[in-house]
């Protein structure tokens, strides 16, 4: 077994050293070294792979981190101050956000340091050290084990592991698989608990154009705001305290204000979710043609929902933004994925590839008993796991479309005390801590706007899906109501504790166990537990069951590929870990005749203003900054530059990534893809897909001329 895994080590690394010339990819820093630096110098870069990662000394993988839950930020001063995104700060922005203080409509700059405010919750994530375990991980596992078998394995020596290499420090471990399954990594992470808000534009240039703009080119958003990492007297993480002082990071990056031209080197820092580069036809298919354009329909009846009512009422669109935001982001990306997948005839190409593949392994009869069921199974496989990945899919897309479903379970907890006879102390803390996040849900809740949301999703989930797969309690309750959900909620939004946050509150204060009964008949609770339990039952197990399957498919698949192409660029796919990728700054076709230019200017954003349409009514202030001509140095060609273009591979988690120049200085802030290679989870198309990023300069600009708080400047290391 053992000589089985280092052949297979041996497979993976040879395949990083075959035509790197591309520039799709999203590289492993530990091996940037061994199989990148040489063609990213030829490509223009000018430091070496310990600058970018390093155990032994300072290096930019010290001033990049992981910025909440799934975005990127970099640290921009000795003073712990860091840049992200205007959308990956959006929750935190919108959570200090009231009628009185609208910093989504107005902004907030801190003007000293007692005015940053704290974000309960908000950490960052440091990457220390990372190694390839791949060897201790699958230790005793072998080809005879079942695929369970297998995964106990792996999991007890995964945690192994993480316990020892974390034993006598504060720092947490993770081991990640790469190339489906074939190779482990160990990633060795310190967190921080203690990020202030330091200063976010307002949204009519954070959020520049909104959903009609997001993911499109040419692009003029200003997305970008600043906070500042705390620690204790030691540097050390810790939870919020005035008595913490600003981080003092290891590194921090040079900003450059020589701006960018075609051609230039171009290296983006971060950490991209999720891709599948490598999946067989079938699961193209299913995403394209079964997965997507029922997604798709369900919300765009919730945005179309969402924009009408926050159209209607300023405290409604802060409310909803942030909600309308989520579901909008993957809901435009599907789109314009089908889009490119059609475009590219990815399933064509996909079905040619697994024809070679095919002929290939018919010509041994070795290959054969190892290879020839994969694409056979798959097929069988995709059948039933579509089908089952729909339903659970869909069904939770209904159940969090209402939020009073929410609201209703959240009670759990307080029904589980009672039932299992809990003392009274235990009652009263969790009734507390029940009506103490109440607050936090019902201020950002309109009643009405959530009534029109149960009525649409209750319509199309009895619509939308077989009737095999409606939970029971439904049925229940679509009889009961004649299929006349608008009439039902005219009676439960007006009744039910949990529409209202009053009578919720209290409902809680006086819950006790008679109170259990009224919860149960409770339509809310009723529908968002019975639909919840019929998945569990149904669905959830199988799809668990077939997916197992097709994971253990793609690990053999995945080194069935590399054997039949050792000549092919194979990286692994993103899954949340650091890595590198390279381009350079390029425009592109988008269709016949029309082209784009790799970056926006200031020019652009006056163009495109609008008063009359929120997302494209530009501040009063940047428009006289405009009038006046007063850019400072933030121009270029006598414009101030916004946004700009490469080719380098992104997904989702780069939002916040540092875009960095041959120099290793910041030039840019990443945050979206071009409409026309948003397939690039899929297939990376080199003509058209691009990443979108904001030119530092313009933040600067912002930061400085816009905002008056180029104090902050002050802290940084400009490079003119």
């Amino acid at each position: 077994m053992k000589m089985r895994v280092l052949k297979l080590a041996f497979l993976f690394l040879m395949s990083f050293g075959v035509l790197l010339r591309a520039d799709e990819g999203m590289w492993i820093p530990l091996l940037i070294e061994k199989y990148n630096i040489k063609i990213m110098q030829e490509k223009g870069f000018k430091l070496s792979a310990e600058d970018i990662y390093s155990v032994n000394k300072a290096c930019m993988k010290d001033a990049v981190m992981i910025f909440g839950g799934g975005c990127t930020a970099e640290l921009i001063s000795p003073e712990g101050l860091l840049i992200t995104n205007h959308h990956c700060g959006y929750g935190a922005i919108q959570r200090h956000s009231t009628l009185e203080h609208d910093y989504l409509t107005n902004g907030f700059w801190a003007m000293n340091r007692d005015e940053e405010l704290p974000n309960p919750g908000l950490t960052v994530t440091f990457l220390k050290r990372m190694e390839d375990v791949t060897e201790q991980v699958l230790k005793g596992v072998t080809d005879a084990m079942t695929q369970e078998e297998r995964e106990k394995i792996i999991s007890r020596n995964i945690n192994d592991i993480t316990m020892r290499a974390v034993e006598g420090t504060e720092y947490t471990a993770i081991v990640k698989p790469f190339f489906m399954g074939n190779q482990y990594f160990l990633f060795v992470n310190e967190t921080f608990r203690d990020v202030r808000l330091v200063g976010a534009p307002p949204s009519a240039i954070g959020k520049f154009g909104g959903e009609t703009d997001n993911w499109i080119w040419p692009r003029h958003t200003g997305d970008f705001s600043l906070f500042r990492i705390y620690a204790d007297k030691n540097n050390k993480p810790a939870d919020y305290s005035k008595e913490n002082v600003p981080y003092k990071p290891l590194y921090h990056f040079p900003i450059s204000l020589k701006g960018v031209k075609e051609g230039d080197f171009t290296m983006v820092f971060g950490y991209p979710g999720s891709t599948s580069e490598y999946v067989p036809s079938y699961h193209i298919d299913m995403v394209k043609n079964y997965i997507n354009p029922k997604m798709i329909d369900i919300r765009t009846r919730k945005i179309d929902i969402m924009e009408a009512a926050m159209a209607s009422d300023p405290l409604i669109r802060i409310q909803y933004s942030g909600k309308k935001s989520g579901i909008a982001n993957s809901w435009k990306k599907w789109i314009g994925e089908n889009q490119g997948l059609e475009r590219m005839d990815v399933i064509i190409k996909k079905l040619e590839y697994e024809k070679r593949f095919t002929d290939w392994v018919n010509q041994d009869n070795e290959r054969k008993l190892k290879y020839g069921n994969i694409l056979p199974r798959y097929r069988e496989i995709y059948e039933q796991y579509r089908e089952y990945y729909l339903v659970n899919s869909y069904t939770n897309e209904v159940i969090n479309g209402a939020e009073a479903f929410g609201i209703s379970r959240n009670i759990d907890p307080l029904i589980r005390l009672y039932e299992s006879n809990a003392s009274q102390e235990q009652i009263n803390e969790t009734r507390e801590r029940i009506i103490s996040s109440a607050r936090s849900l019902f201020r950002d809740y309109n009643m009405p706007t959530d009534r029109k949301l149960f009525v649409a999703v209750m319509d199309m989930y009895g619509k939308n899906l077989d009737n095999k797969w409606l939970a029971p309690e439904y049925v229940k309750v679509r009889g009961l109501c004649k299929g006349n959900f608008s009439m039902l909620a005219d009676r439960i939004y007006s009744s039910s504790p949990f529409t209202d946050e009053k009578r919720f509150v209290e409902f809680i204060k006086k819950f006790n166990i008679r109170s259990i009964k009224t919860v149960k008949k409770d339509i809310f609770y009723v529908l968002a537990t019975g639909m919840n339990s019929f998945v569990n039952q149904n669905v959830r197990g199988e799809l668990a069951r077939l997916g197992n399957e097709i994971q253990y498919l793609n690990r053999i698949y995945m080194a069935a590929q590399m054997e039949f192409e050792k000549g092919k660029v194979f990286y692994p796919d993103a899954n949340s870990t650091l890595r590198v990728t390279y381009g350079q700054v390029k425009g592109y076709y988008s269709r016949d005749a029309v082209y784009f230019a790799h970056y926006t200017t200031l020019k652009g954003i006056m163009e495109k203003d609008n008063p009359e349409i929120y997302d494209y009514n530009v501040p009063e202030k940047l428009r006289e900054l405009y009038r006046n001509r007063d850019f400072g140095r933030y121009t270029q060609d006598g414009e101030v530059p916004v946004c700009f273009i490469a080719d380098n591979h992104t997904t989702g988690g780069n939002s916040g990534s540092p875009v960095i120049n041959a120099e290793g200085h910041l030039i840019g802030v990443n945050f979206d893809r071009a409409w026309e290679g948003v397939a690039s989870d899929m297939a990376f198309n080199p003509e058209q897909s691009r990443n979108i990023s904001l030119d530092i300069r313009y933040a600067l600009f912002i930061i400085d001329k816009f905002a008056g708080a180029g104090y902050l400047l002050n802290e940084m290391t400009i490079i003119e």
